[in-house]
């Protein structure tokens, strides 16, 4: 790939991103659209095994954050407790 198409590519996804995230969304989907398109016309391949196997990926996805999901609420579930005792200390004393 030559030099101008990755600096393109690095540099709309990266602005994009940054636009996203400080609230200019509709700038920044286009950058990262652009950027995107750019990749996808250089490694067609690639995007077609992407978008076969992306049913997969998602389902990973979803079963990754099902479990953070679910150690989260554990997580605030002991620490609910711990504070409830402590509560109860207090108030013993």
């Amino acid at each position: 790939m030559e030099n101008w198409k990755k600096a393109l590519i690095a540099g709309s996804l990266g602005t994009g991103a940054v636009l996203l995230i400080t609230g200019k969304r509709a700038l920044g989907l286009v950058l990262a659209g652009i950027g995107g398109a750019v990749l996808a016309s250089e490694y067609p391949e690639k995007l077609e095994e992407f978008r076969d196997r992306f049913p997969e990926y998602a389902d990973r996805t979803m079963r990754i954050l099902d479990n953070v999901s679910r150690a989260g609420a554990k997580i605030a579930e002991i620490v609910e407790r711990r504070g409830q005792a402590a509560l109860d200390e207090i108030r013993a004393y």
